[in-house]
């Protein structure tokens, strides 16, 4: 097999170990469903019954944000369990096995797209409860899944990268919470941009976030007739510029995480 083929199979059975290790500790799969769960029913019931979204609901306006919102922040589960390993000694356990260096960091992130799977389903569950419904075709409500999974996959790839280079967990933690949420809330996840005052507003528009929420309500078919058309170009052709988001993270970040975990276990 070539150096990719290992890092594969490799990667896989890296993969297969953090499933059982979930499998073994629920609470993690737990937190990734039943907050966004909890997410959708206050937004939905207390915040939607005082923010009004011209040509259609909250409901459907909101749940796309909360998609993305669950991507971002459950991408740090790929950051926290890198800096655990590395403080329990385990990467020297994996540095003796004639195993690819990228397995664990692919392992690892394929794992964790696996869990936002399961999320995302529970999140639908829960969004057709509270009244969130796909207009669009089959065809492109199954492109905006699979455009959230790759977005979940490329930035699951941006935290190893600052787990790596943080080395501990409260470190990480502590960071990670102060990036995640104000990408997350300085966005057009769960209020129009349009509304934010001139410098937050352009801030929102070019924010990664608010591209993928954007196009996924485009590819959910939830959006207004009464909501404004956006001026920022990653706005206005939000699923190739979504697209073009998660290859430059990939592009960026997995040789760079890469390279950090080679320097860890060299140590």
């Amino acid at each position: 097999m070539n150096v990719l083929q290992v890092a594969i199979a490799d990667g896989m059975t890296i993969t297969k170990r953090d499933a059982l290790r979930v499998k073994r500790a629920p609470d993690q799969l737990g937190g990734v469903i039943i907050l966004p769960i909890v997410f959708i029913l206050l937004f939905a019931y207390v915040f939607g019954s005082m923010i009004q979204i011209p040509g259609m609901s909250y409901q459907e306006f909101m749940i796309p944000g909360i998609f993305v919102q669950t991507i971002v922040m459950s991408a740090q589960i790929t950051g926290y369990t890198l800096t655990h390993d590395l403080q329990k000694g385990i990467f020297d356990r994996f540095r003796t096995l004639p195993m690819a260096p990228s397995a664990v960091l692919i392992g690892q992130t394929v794992s964790d797209v696996l869990m936002n799977v399961s999320s995302i389903v529970a999140m639908s569950v829960m969004g057709l409860v509270v009244g969130w419904r796909i207009h669009s075709s089959p065809q492109e409500a199954v492109l905006g899944f699979a455009m959230l999974l790759l977005f979940s996959y490329a930035f699951s790839w941006v935290t190893a990268t600052v787990a790596l280079a943080l080395r501990t967990p409260e470190t990480f933690n502590n960071i990670a919470t102060v990036v995640s949420m104000p990408l997350v809330f300085l966005s057009n996840a769960f209020v129009d941009s349009a509304r934010l005052p001139g410098p937050l507003k352009v801030i929102a528009e070019w924010n990664p976030v608010s591209t993928i929420v954007q196009a996924a309500r485009e590819l959910f078919g939830n959006t207004g007739p009464g909501l404004p058309v956006p001026d920022a170009w990653p706005l206005r052709h939000a699923v190739p510029a979504s697209l073009l988001w998660s290859a430059l993270l990939l592009v960026v970040f997995v040789p760079l995480a890469t390279r950090l975990y080679k320097r860890a276990v060299s140590r």
